[in-house]
């Protein structure tokens, strides 16, 4: 995210589309992942429905939130969601959007006229900092909970493991191959979209 912000203020509109295009390649693969990948990647652990965000909240605010959580708890997934459809929102909008000169258009602006792509170009920034808030917030919560909770949410990313006196599910990794099939179609589609 700093370099695509980077890129965009610095003017440097080619770095800019070209890491555009690698976000889209990793957002491909987060959707694939999100539906074939390990337990916890899945949407279906972590998308939970009002009932059990807002229950979350009110066991977080009395301080009963003491049950440990493999993978997102409720609040966490919401929070996920959301930069999830951040990204793509952007990611779409930039490929329909043109710059003031139009040297540099996403590779679909030409379905657009000058006056739309300026203005999916003025939604493109204004989702962009909308992004970078909840990523601020949702970097806040880590930090809340590494901190007040001394539960430490980076470090099991990385590895898969998280250590509990409690009976838990553990997470059911996914195999090899649909690794290597999300990426590849995801990286495909990214290509395939670059050269349009």
């Amino acid at each position: 995210m700093p370099a695509l912000w980077w890129t965009a203020e610095a003017d440097q509109l080619d770095w800019h589309r070209l890491l555009g295009y690698v976000t889209l390649g990793l957002v491909l693969f987060r959707i694939l992942w999100g539906v074939a990948g390990s337990s916890t990647a899945r949407f279906s652990s972590f998308i939970k429905g009002p009932r059990a965000i807002a229950a979350y909240v009110g066991d977080l605010v009395r301080g009963r939130t003491d049950k440990l959580v493999i993978g997102h708890n409720p609040l966490g997934g919401l929070s996920v969601a959301a930069m999830l459809a951040l990204i793509v929102a952007d990611v779409v909008l930039g490929l329909f959007a043109t710059d003031e000169d139009g040297d540099h258009p996403g590779p679909f602006d030409k379905f657009l006229t000058f006056d739309q792509g300026s203005a999916v170009t003025q939604w493109h920034h204004w989702v962009f900092n909308a992004l970078v808030a909840l990523i601020c917030l949702h970097l806040a919560a880590i930090v809340f909970y590494a901190v007040v909770k001394r539960d430490n949410l980076v470090g099991p990313m990385f590895t898969g493991r998280k250590t509990s006196a409690s009976a838990v599910d553990p997470m059911t990794r996914a195999p090899l191959w649909r690794l290597l099939a999300a990426a590849a179609i995801a990286a495909a589609s990214a290509v395939l979209i670059a050269r349009s």
